[in-house]
């Protein structure tokens, strides 16, 4: 007996926990950004990535949840929650799963490669990141409909993004190039294995044939 497909209610279930996960990370970045905006914007000096200096090397976890203002914060939002409910819709796993990979990726090479003088903060390294993901997931997981997905977002925002990349005055294009790297190297990590269930066994005539359970 084949094993059967995950009922729809099940893939509901899935898709509201990745939507809602999503809702709280951008309510959280608005609630952290209201609260930095009363206190002088302290929060940005103290929680900014501040390149290759070790005793700060816990910026990259705080320095995508803080903006220098509600304008940087809006133009983060729109395409951060563009692209991550498309990927919440796998599922709140799957989106913290790729929003860690990105966030560690994308900190670390801008700590790395950042001018010294500079800090760093902003979510727009997990945005490149959140791209390049579904860019890149369907050429690991050999999905046609996935690639349509990307081949959407490129058009939507590809532009945008790849003039992010260029140097820009008071823009981090390392945060972005990192970021991008992290979401190649998230949809390289999260592929979707083939279960044993979903594997074919040959017979011994050589003719291929399902697997069973």
């Amino acid at each position: 007996m084949t094993s059967s497909p995950p009922s729809r209610r099940r893939q509901l279930q899935l898709q509201l926990g990745g939507l809602q996960l999503l809702a709280v990370i951008v309510i959280f970045m608005w609630v952290i950004e209201a609260i930095n905006k009363l206190d002088g914007q302290r929060l940005d000096a103290d929680g900014a990535i501040d390149p290759r200096n070790i005793g700060r090397l816990w910026g990259i976890f705080t320095a995508p949840f803080l903006h220098v203002g509600f304008q940087h914060l809006e133009s983060n939002t729109i395409p951060f929650v563009f692209m991550g409910v498309i990927i919440a819709l796998e599922g709140a796993r799957r989106l913290a799963a790729v929003t860690v990979v990105v966030i560690i990726i994308a900190g670390i090479g801008t700590w790395l490669i950042s001018p010294g003088n500079e800090d760093i903060v902003g979510a727009s390294g997990v945005v490149f990141g959140y791209a390049t993901y579904l860019f890149a997931r369907g050429l690991f997981n050999r999905s046609a409909l996935e690639l349509l997905v990307g081949g959407i977002v490129g058009a939507v925002w590809g532009g945008a993004l790849v003039t992010s990349i260029v140097p820009h005055y008071g823009v981090s294009w390392q945060d972005h190039a990192s970021g991008a790297v992290g979401g190649i190297v998230a949809a390289a990590l999260l592929a979707h294995s083939r279960k044993p269930a979903d594997r074919v066994k040959r017979g011994s005539s050589g003719v291929s044939l399902p697997a069973r359970s």
